[in-house]
């Protein structure tokens, strides 16, 4: 397999990612993370287990209005069935209900640890790294 087509597969996760979130379809990370990933929200939010990491997105984003999470300047280096990955975010979320006129929005990175799996590359370890943020957290009622 080649390594140009080995990047664009392990940057092609982060779009999976980033829309399975903005169309909540969680079980489409499935094909994004190992079953024991292990994730790292900016240090406010660690999880291990993809069961629990879907979890804590949906508690955020279920009660959340539409949100837009796109993904850029990727970086990719794989080491045989090993891969090293970043790419800069910048997400948009837009309150629901009574808080339909809130927004939030982060910019930052998403790192990621992958490894080549039967079917296909899965992260085993995930790092969001927001450097800052506008509005205001409130448009999430954790559910």
């Amino acid at each position: 397999m080649s390594a140009n087509l080995d990047v664009r597969r392990v940057t092609d996760l982060f779009h999976v990612y980033a829309d399975a979130l903005d169309r909540r379809s969680w079980a489409v990370l499935d094909e994004v993370f190992l079953e024991d990933v292990r994730a790292d929200y900016n240090a406010t939010e660690v999880v291990e287990g993809r069961a629990a990491l879907i979890g804590m997105i949906r508690g955020y984003l279920d009660g959340c209005g539409p949100t837009q999470h796109l993904m850029g300047n990727a970086r990719v280096v794989v080491d045989g069935d090993q891969a090293e990955a970043s790419v800069k975010m910048r997400v948009h979320h837009v309150g629901a209900a009574e808080r339909a006129q809130l927004t939030y929005e982060c910019f930052g990175w998403y790192h990621a640890e992958l490894v080549r799996t039967a079917g296909g590359w899965r992260v085993a370890s995930w790092c969001q790294e927001v450097t800052h943020q506008l509005g205001t957290a409130e448009v999430f009622a954790r559910i």
